[in-house]
């Protein structure tokens, strides 16, 4: 068995250089150059004389490394010290570590000891007291404690340091919009050394990560791979991980073998929509910009068959073109093209194989499809591409966002590495936060992925697409000593389990975390998570195209009998409590359902068995309230990018004028008029636990309307229970319009003191009433609470929220009584924890995760490891209401995972990023009780979720049903 993944090379035809190159005329031949006889006449054969030009040793250098293969060179294994070492770091010893390297297909775990020195792996498993000694007392010595180590992660798509955060137009490098065909475009020209997200990715233990342009052009540049530590230099270049030769036309590396380089391609509706065409547009794009660069090939091969046989007469300069050599260099099969790609129709553009097309009628191979949507349908389509199939970069669950995602399905990754293609997890950074890749792979092996795979999926597999296998993506031993950087990860638990967290991070040796912050978990955190069957799912995904059927197979309005239950979440108001928790194996608890309504939890012996009763084993599982969503238009749009799946955009009174038909300015929108049922998104977050959903109306400016609540599991808005309540709250924005925030916040003082006109003032007195009467002879306002709605505030600045708190205590000062404000977004919260907890204002925290994506927002609290709390554990400890909410609708279905690894689990699990500080309940209510009184239901959710196998907020569960009261019955899945 081979011990490694297999290598990805190019066709082998391009791989055999001329027979004169290896022969002693040859070497005579720069042999006498060398000497300085560059303008001899001497005989090349016994009857011909040959006119060697002044530079004939660089001509046959460069012939004879035309169709060299890309790869380290030849004293690459024997070195003693990486050629990224940094003077002055000390050796480092981990001991008692549990070591995956990656190798034998990532099937490989040593128990044992890794040695780092001179920026590469010295030794890994047993390291000799000898050897210790031998570093006398300069060695530092890390002892893991049984902690799992593996290779850094990889992130084969990203846009680190050209889409830069905070998102400022200074540092916006991602695209060109020059020409759909720019292969001279380089991202490291454009890569920003002061992106904030790096010291980010590294804290979830990426190491490295392949820069890419952007996927605006059909060839949008080259991209660059880097390391993500500091360096002394402080440069752009510093950061390369292995230049390629051509980079700076250095005449050393090209004396040997080239480096591999990496280039983006991209197809589909990005191109199409950038430049108005088509996808016929593109594909010509694409043949025109690679027939040029054939056409030079060709004169290059030409004129070096001339050069090797002596035909030095009149031969002139070497063709090349300074704007298409990087084209020329992918035809030579010495560039790992990775292209944006996701529909079928567009997969086979780049790969046709019975009619000539692009990737077969050029003949150059494609390292990977990106995003690939559709790769899952179409896998022995992808095979047929030019050379070795390409690997396939993925995310897990983001998908539905524009019409050529619509299909994705999260079993894709199981799916494609059953059909033996290579399956990499990808961020695309900063759409994910890469801090968070390993969360793509831990999702990847949820849905079923096996967990050799989804591990190498963001380490070694990565690695040896781009092919820096020999660097970066394995933890070598043996014969292998000396061979790859010191990229290494120290996890407090398993890299699958959820919340994984990085104790410590090297890169070339170099600890990366200073003082980090992490917790203990408990065994049930260092093995692999055991997770459920999707079999059937991942079938049912591809019988149907990749639109399998979403409604739950049976509703059962009888007696359902779940036994096997290990614990029991019920409501009782606005509180959550734990009625039963099993004690062992042996003691699981029943709980009895009819008609919707638990009538019995617990130990049920007692209840009298029926006939027609449902039994439901749940293997351990658990019953818990079901999750409520909010954040995301999910209900008012179906596919983000098309318009016409799309409530649409309301009117922003301050900044253009609100017709008057609509009402003016004293109009306000309500979310319930525009909502559609029955859509992917919302049927998948059912399937997940989130029964409702909150939505308010899409804005761009500071007035979003009223939001409503529905019910994910509505066929239509007619059904009864469909719409829970009209409306629900207030909602604005402050920081978002383009009009100052000094002005938005005037505007809202005018309001909350009554100064609005039509709805949008009646609205506003249902936050703060106002009421007129005479004193004598002068009018006025008397403010007094009814609190029948809440003012919901998008807000991420802790200045803006600061004004907010003077504004709430101004008006209520004045009105003496309270009014309810929320705060959603909230990133930089944590920093008024105190004010806000004091000031009685809820905050919904959304992502739950947070990332410095602009100004307003930059002062995150990342939590471990780099802080010891993150923000929902700080605002709760000053007693801040708080609940987390989702930007997008995608990532509704994923509610339930962002509680579970931002929070806490129990059931023999120990509190995550939290650090203990929440319990179960409180963890739960984050996602149902806190949000329904941040938002404003009138009525609570009585929804519970089924689990079998697992609790709600880990990876061994899957949702088996939800019990509905409202609706008196069981939906069984």
């Amino acid at each position: 068995m081979s011990h490694k993944l297999p290598s990805h090379h190019p066709h082998p035809s391009h791989r055999h250089p001329h027979p004169l190159l290896r022969s002693p005329l040859f070497a005579l031949v720069a042999t006498a150059l060398t000497l300085g006889f560059l303008n001899l006449k001497f005989n090349w054969k016994s009857n011909t004389t040959v006119n060697l030009p002044v530079n004939a040793a660089e001509i046959l250098n460069k012939c004879s490394l035309l169709n060299a293969e890309p790869g380290p060179p030849a004293d690459f294994y024997s070195r003693a010290q990486s050629d990224r070492f940094q003077p002055g770091t000390p050796p480092t010893l981990i001991r008692n570590a549990t070591i995956w390297t990656g190798r034998v297909s990532g099937h490989e775990t040593i128990i044992g000891d890794l040695l780092l020195d001179k920026g590469i792996i010295k030794e890994v498993g047993d390291v000799s007291q000898a050897t210790i000694d031998m570093y006398s007392q300069q060695l530092v010595v890390v002892d893991a404690g049984g902690a799992w180590v593996s290779p850094g992660i990889v992130d084969m798509h990203s846009h680190l340091g050209v889409d830069s955060a905070p998102s400022l137009n200074g540092a916006d490098d991602t695209n060109s919009f020059k020409g759909l065909v720019l292969p001279w475009l380089r991202s490291l020209d454009g890569l920003n050394t002061h992106d904030e997200a790096y010291r980010l990715s590294i804290s979830g233990g990426v190491t490295t990560s392949v820069v890419l342009p952007g996927s605006a052009d059909a060839i949008g540049g080259q991209a660059f791979v880097i390391k993500l530590r500091p360096t002394a230099e402080r440069s752009s270049s510093s950061m390369l991980l292995e230049p390629p030769y051509s980079l700076n036309n250095s005449d050393t590396e090209h004396l040997s073998r080239p480096r591999w380089r990496q280039m983006k391609h991209a197809c589909g509706e990005n191109p199409s929509s950038v430049y108005s065409g088509t996808r016929m547009d593109t594909i010509w794009a694409f043949r025109q910009g690679y027939d040029k660069a054939r056409q030079i090939k060709d004169d290059q091969d030409q004129y070096c068959a001339k050069v090797l046989s002596n035909q030095w007469s009149d031969l002139g300069d070497f063709p090349e073109d300074l704007q298409w050599e990087a084209l020329v260099d992918v035809l030579r099969g010495r560039v790992k093209v990775h292209n944006h790609c996701y529909e079928a129709t567009d997969l086979d553009g780049l790969v046709r194989f019975y009619i000539p097309q692009l990737s077969n009628e050029f003949k150059f191979s494609i390292a990977a499809f990106h995003h690939a949507h559709e790769a899952y349908l179409v896998p022995d389509l992808v095979k047929k591409a030019y050379g070795l199939a390409p690997a396939v970069a993925l995310f897990a669950t983001n998908a539905r966002y524009k019409r050529e995602a619509y299909r994705g399905s999260e079993f894709a990754p199981r799916i494609l590495a059953d059909n033996g293609l290579k399956v990499v997890m990808k961020s695309d950074h900063p759409v994910l936060n890469s801090r968070h890749l390993v969360y793509e792979a831990q999702q990847a092996h949820y849905y079923g992925l096996v967990d050799n795979l989804a591990l190498a999926s963001v380490t070694s597999t990565p690695a040896t697409v781009i092919g820096l296998d020999h660097r970066i993506g394995f933890i070598k031993q043996g014969y292998d000593a000396g061979k790859t950087l010191q990229h290494v990860v120290i996890w407090d638990s398993h890299p699958l389990a959820l919340g994984a967290t990085p104790k410590q991070v090297y890169i070339d040796g170099i600890a990366q975390l200073t003082k980090p912050s992490s917790i203990d978990k408990p065994g049930t955190f260092q093995v692999v998570p055991e997770t459920p069957n999707f079999d059937k799912e991942a079938e049912l995904a591809l019988k149907y195209d990749g639109l399998p059927p979403l409604e739950p197979a049976v509703d059962d309005s009888g007696v359902v009998l779940f036994t096997n239950v290990s614990s029991i979440y019920l409501r009782k108001g606005s509180v959550i409590q734990e009625i039963f928790v099993a004690t062992n194996e042996n003691a699981h608890g029943t709980v009895v359902v009819d008609e919707g309504r638990i009538v019995c939890a617990g130990d049920c012996s007692d209840v009298s068995a029926t006939a027609n009763v449902r039994y439901v084993d749940l293997e351990g599982g658990s019953i818990s309230p079901s999750f409520v969503t909010f954040g995301s238009p999910l209900g008012l749009e179906e596919i983000s990018e098309e318009p016409s799946t799309k409530d649409g955009v309301v009117f922003d009174p301050l900044r253009e004028k609100v017709p008057s038909i609509v009402g003016g300015d004293g109009s306000i929108i309500q979310a319930v008029d525009g909502l559609q049922f029955a859509g992917r998104d919302t049927l998948l977050a059912y399937r997940a636990g989130v029964t409702k959903a909150v939505v308010a109306p899409s804005s761009y400016g500071f007035l979003s309307g009223l939001s409503t609540v529905f019910s994910t599991r509505a066929a239509h808005k007619l059904v009864p229970g469909a719409v829970v309540q009209d409306v629900a709250a207030l909602h604005v924005a402050i920081g978002d319009s383009s009009v100052s925030i000094s002005t938005q916040i005037t505007t809202l003082r005018r309001l909350l003191l009554g100064e609005g006109k039509g709805e949008l003032g009646e609205r506003f007195v249902e936050v703060a009433e106002v009421r007129r009467f005479f004193v004598g002879s002068e009018d006025v306002n008397h403010l007094a609470l009814k609190g029948r709605l809440p003012l919901v505030i998008r807000v991420q600045s802790a200045d803006v929220m600061a004004s907010l708190i003077r504004l709430k205590r101004e008006i209520e000062d004045y009105s003496g009584y309270t009014i309810k404000f929320t705060f959603t977004g909230a990133n930089e919260a944590h920093l008024l924890a105190k004010e806000i907890g004091e000031a009685g204002i809820g905050v919904i925290l959304a992502p739950s995760r947070p990332f410095p994506g602009t100004w307003k927002s930059r002062r995150i609290l990342p939590g471990p490891p780099l802080t010891e709390h993150n923000a929902v554990a700080v605002l709760h400890a000053n007693g801040v209401r708080v609940g987390l909410g989702v930007e997008e609708q995608w990532d509704a279905r994923n509610l339930r995972f962002a509680i579970g690894w931002g929070c806490s689990q129990f059931v023999n699990k120990a509190a995550l990023e939290a650090n203990g500080q929440l319990t179960k309940v409180d963890a739960l209510a984050l996602g149902s009780v806190n949000l329904e009184l941040l938002l404003g239901l009138e009525t609570e959710n009585s929804d519970l979720v089924a689990m079998k196998g697992g609790d709600i907020l880990g990876f061994e569960g899957k949702i088996a049903a939800v019990i509905s009261t409202n609706q008196g019955k069981v939906d069984l899945f």
